[in-house]
């Protein structure tokens, strides 16, 4: 392999003569082997590193930092960053020491790299444009990485909410279809009393739409940056302007209503907004999983079972039972929702473990909400389109077996009271006979007043 040696406070280190990357990044290679997963791999994490440079450009150039020509390579090469020509160049791990500082050596070193190829030097030829120098001018690691990440965030909580409403309206969809469709509530895994399926699933539907409010209200929390902060928020080696202005280039760059911090010092060292985000994230996901755990029994069977829903048969479920098939799309979903959960614990104990001026673990708070996020999506995605869309029940049968269960005594209590509809509870228990044969046989309620009660849509509520 080809190399080109490039310097550092530590002494020289040999780079890929072909990377954009340079020698912070290439040692960063080296210190965290981590995960396998490379910063690039976050689509939305690098775009938002080059939003960021790109704005810091633009406002170093309106200051008089940088001139025309360097400018205009910088810039040029930030908008390749952020239109993901060069992901492939975001190599370091995801999971790293220093707070992500690795991260924004990689950006800088790419950008810088990049740039000096646009203005026609080879790389490395840092004399001419510098990584630290002119793309980091104003900047540091603890303002440009936590920024990055809160932008990151947004498209993320937005493509999440876009499925959550997608998923809710799926529900809402079958709800509608399996509208006056009988069947018998439960409590703790015990009959209670009649409902309809779209009851049941229309409930979903609302439990889901519930959670948009709370994705829109945590955008707020991450529009707030702490950009011109620098190292720990007093602004050192910036611009006694910087702060102000690159504020609005970053607005106008992501159409986001971005604003400065009013405490930089604060900003920099406080991640609460990074726990508040994963905690609605955990929320939607607890949901979620609840949902689906309620798929999986209503659909156990299909003889031995509930067998209330038919879920649409996806692949082969066992190597030994034939004819097997598993509720295999709320388990996936069911599994997002645990590692989520789980992360949301890793995001908290990272915040809390932050020191002083500034949090060294963002990187795996990144790390875990934009996995989070993206793993949640697209589970969200599946479970409309692979199960929800293609639910499908036995009307006759789920009718058949409202109307002889013995929780329609509870309807009688209004006309026969407690002790008596208790006794016809029990003996329809016992095997005597159906509530409604029983109820008359009681002699105090009349035929037609019985039927209209016991009536489906009387006994769920169901408006016209």
């Amino acid at each position: 392999m080809t190399t080109r040696t490039e310097h550092d406070s530590l002494g020289p280190y040999e780079v890929p003569a072909t990377a954009y990357w340079g020698v912070h990044t290439a040692r960063a290679l080296a210190n965290f082997p981590i995960s396998g997963t490379p910063v690039g791999a976050h689509r939305e994490l690098v775009a938002a590193l080059g939003t960021v440079k790109l704005a810091a450009a633009r406002t170093n150039h309106d200051l008089g930092l940088l001139d025309d020509r360097r400018f205009a390579a910088i810039a040029a090469a930030a908008e390749e960053v952020r239109a993901g020509h060069l992901d492939d160049q975001f190599v370091v791990d995801v999971i790293q020491g220093g707070a992500g500082t690795s991260t924004n050596m990689n950006a800088n070193e790419v950008i810088a790299n990049r740039a000096l190829e646009i203005l026609g030097h080879p790389r490395g030829a840092y004399d001419e444009l510098h990584p630290l120098d002119h793309v980091n001018r104003c900047q540091s690691t603890n303002d440009v990485y936590p920024t990055a990440v809160r932008l990151a965030l947004l498209p993320a909580i937005d493509r999440l909410a876009t499925a959550t409403g997608a998923l809710a309206d799926a529900f809402a969809a079958k709800a509608a279809e399996f509208r006056a469709v009988p069947k018998i509530g439960r409590t703790q895994l015990q009959d209670a009393v009649p409902m309809t399926v779209g009851q049941e699933l229309g409930a979903f539907a609302t439990t889901l739409r519930e959670e948009l409010a709370r994705l829109t209200d945590s955008r707020g929390l991450l529009c707030e940056v702490n950009l011109g902060a620098t190292a720990i928020g007093t602004g050192i080696t910036a611009h006694p302007e910087y702060h102000r202005r690159v504020v609005v280039h970053l607005a106008a760059l992501t159409g986001q209503p971005v604003v400065g911090a009013g405490d930089l010092v604060e900003a920099t060292s406080d991640t609460g907004a990074f726990v508040q985000v994963s905690g609605v994230l955990k929320r939607v996901v607890v949901k979620a999983s609840k949902i689906c755990n309620d798929l999986r029994l209503l659909a156990s069977g299909p003889q031995a079972g509930f067998g209330e829903l038919q879920l649409p048969a996806r692949q082969a479920g066992s190597s030994i039972m034939p004819g097997k098939v598993n509720p295999v799309i709320p388990e996936m979903v069911n599994q997002v929702a645990f590692w989520v959960i789980g992360n949301d614990m890793t995001v908290t104990m990272a915040a809390e473990g932050g020191q002083l001026q500034l949090n060294a673990f963002e990187p795996v708070i990144c790390h875990g909400l934009l996995q989070g996020f993206a793993w949640t999506t697209s589970a969200f995605d599946a479970l409309r389109e692979l199960c929800v869309d293609g639910i499908t029940v036995d009307a006759a049968k789920l009718a058949a077996v409202a109307a002889q269960n013995a929780g329609l005594a509870t309807a009688l209590t209004p006309l026969l009271g407690y002790a008596r509809s208790a006794e016809i509870a029990k003996a329809a228990l016992g095997g005597a006979g159906v509530v409604r044969d029983l109820a008359l046989a009681t002699g105090g309620v009349e035929a037609e007043v019985l039927d209209a009660l016991l009536r489906p849509e009387t006994l769920a509520n169901l408006q016209p």
